[in-house]
């Protein structure tokens, strides 16, 4: 509750005749009274304005039957303490971001279509200890609303940025390992199979050369899309350097993972780059180790698949290799 809030004591309300006209209208708060049946009795110059009502159409009637979009019960179970308890009732916009539709009343520079409100609701209480009306007050949080929104939006975008890789969208080196880390211990707990792939281009340097960097990257950035269409969302991929990736196939024994191997194999192979007039081919090779618990910790795994890769390339490339875990 503000300072305006403050100024409006529940004995200056009790009798809201005696309460000046000019201090409800001039006020840059929504003040309206209500009875126990939501019949209006003061509906001040702030609501009149946002809520197009002039308080001569509305006092005496029903608050439901002017703005049906109030959910009728919920509001009534939410006043229940003002009357019962003669406790005050708090509704912020970070629960419920508006009780009524008031459009934003700042539309070329507001990016709300409708005002964030904060609502109070306090009990006026009689001379004879008894509370028949309300007092509800309504306060435009637009502003602070949407100002930490976009903080909100601004330390996820720095939090993505942080952990995903800018050229191909998938998980950075060190995000990537951390998250790996955390799998390997997993699966340590749980001696369940998983297994980790690490996949490079074949003669990368060589499209680099002939081609250029820009159609490296393009290159680069095709076959991360490609690993997105054959990963799960339970596993983990990520740009691990260069032109290389590394993959845990989460609850995916070695024969699982030989399937998704191959498939990402074919598919790079049929995919075509186009870049200043060129078409460019390209293939990749692959190492898989399934997760053994005799590795001795999680960069042992990971050798482990790089082992199989470099066998993979000096087999000729364009294929897959699995090492085998029963050497360790």
């Amino acid at each position: 509750m503000n300072a305006s809030t403050d100024a409006l004591s529940t004995g200056a309300l009790a009798n809201s005749s005696q309460v000046p006209a000019e201090l409800l209208d001039s006020i840059e708060v929504g003040i309206a009274v209500l009875d126990r049946n939501f019949n209006v009795q003061v509906w001040n110059k702030f609501l009149e304005n946002h809520g197009a009502k002039k308080a001569e159409a509305i006092i005496g009637d029903s608050l439901f039957s002017h703005f049906p979009e109030i959910e009728e019960k919920w509001l009534r179970t939410k006043v229940d303490p003002v009357f019962n308890l003669k406790s005050p009732v708090f509704i912020i916009w970070e629960q419920r971001p508006y009780l009524f539709k008031f459009a934003c009343n700042r539309p070329v520079t507001c990016a709300a279509e409708y005002m964030y409100q904060n609502v109070t609701m306090f009990p006026i209480v009689d001379k004879d200890g008894n509370v028949e009306r309300f007092c509800m007050l309504v306060y435009d949080v637009t502003e602070q609303a949407l100002g930490k929104q976009g903080m909100e939006h601004l330390n996820q975008e720095l939090k993505t940025a942080s952990r995903v890789d800018g050229l191909t969208g998938l998980f950075n080196r060190r995000y990537w390992q951390e998250r790996f880390d955390e799998m390997y211990k997993l699966c340590v707990r749980r001696d369940k199979p998983s297994t980790a792939v690490m996949l490079d281009i074949d003669h990368f340097k060589r499209i680099n050369d002939t081609y250029g960097h820009q159609a490296g990257d393009k290159v680069i950035k095709m076959l991360a899309a490609l690993i997105k269409r054959c990963v799960r969302e339970t596993d983990l991929a990520g740009r691990y350097g260069g032109e290389e990736f590394a993959i845990i196939l989460n609850d995916s024994t070695v024969e699982d993972a030989r399937i998704v191997a191959e498939r990402i194999r074919q598919l790079a192979q049929r995919l075509v780059v186009e870049h200043e007039g060129e078409s460019i081919n390209f293939t990749v090779s692959l190492g898989l180790a399934q997760f053994c618990s005799a590795f001795k910790g999680p960069l042992a795994w990971l050798e482990c698949a790089d082992k199989a890769l470099y066998d993979a390339k000096e087999s000729g490339r364009n294929q897959y290799r699995v090492y085998d875990t029963s050497q360790r």
